[in-house]
Order: structure tokens, then C-alpha cells, then sequence
């Protein structure tokens, strides 16, 4: 959601977190260690020059509290399986200015990943 109208650069970071986000979800599948799903964020995001501004991981296991393990991050070697829940939020934070963060909510399964929330991924202006 933004507030306003988007400046160009505004609107160009969103679209970079959001890339980011969606390569990290296609990443997803049993075997594929919880790091790589950090790495192919933080690549997207590097790419675009923002990579100073990717200052946490992108995600974390969802079961029986908010945040637990396994975190999506370098040195998280634990493979994915399937039925594993966790979240992908890559997010790029200009200080003093605007920050992006773009988020679901993700189970590992045979096939790859699966989003259980249906929320748009594109930027929506409110007045």
C-alpha cells in the first residue's frame, strides 16, 4: 500500500522487492537448503543496487509461534520438506526516506512452493 501518489523510485523499488520475492518462491522445493531461498532474494536485490539495503533475512518458519526456525538466511543449512510453513519478505529500506517489504506465507510441497494467502502483489495507491 502507499499513500499518495509513488515517486518513479518508489515505485521501481517495489517492483524490485517484488521480483525479488517471487524468484526467492520459485526457488522453493524439497532438498533446497533455507539459505538458498535468502540467496536468490538477496542476488535480485543486489542486482537491482540495493543490496546495502537488504538488511534482514528473508524469512522465517511459521508453526507454533510467529517467528521460529528454520530462518531463511545464510548459514541456514537445513534442507526444505515438504509441510515446512515459513514466510518470504525480502525488503529494501532507503534510510530517512521509504522502506519496501513484500510478504507471504509459504509451505514447502513435493512439487515446490505454495502460497496460502492470495494477497496482490502490486503496488495499490491510496489517497
Amino acid at each position: 500500500i502507499h499513500v499518495g501518489e509513488p515517486t518513479a523510485e518508489e515505485r521501481k523499488v517495489h517492483d524490485v522487492v517484488r521480483e525479488a520475492q517471487q524468484a526467492a518462491f520459485e526457488a522453493v522445493r524439497p532438498g533446497v537448503a533455507c539459505q538458498e531461498i535468502d540467496r536468490v532474494a538477496r542476488q535480485v536485490i543486489k542486482e537491482a543496487g540495493y543490496g546495502e539495503y537488504f538488511i534482514h533475512r528473508t524469512g522465517h518458519g511459521i508453526g507454533v509461534t510467529t517467528h521460529e526456525p528454520p530462518y531463511m538466511v545464510e548459514g541456514e543449512h537445513l534442507p526444505l520438506v515438504p509441510g515446512m510453513c515459513f514466510s518470504i519478505e525480502p525488503g529494501i529500506y532507503l534510510p530517512g526516506r521509504f522502506g519496501v517489504r513484500v510478504e507471504d506465507i509459504v509451505v514447502c510441497t513435493e512439487s515446490g512452493g505454495r502460497r496460502l494467502n492470495n494477497t496482490a502483489r502490486e503496488m495499490r495507491v491510496v489517497a
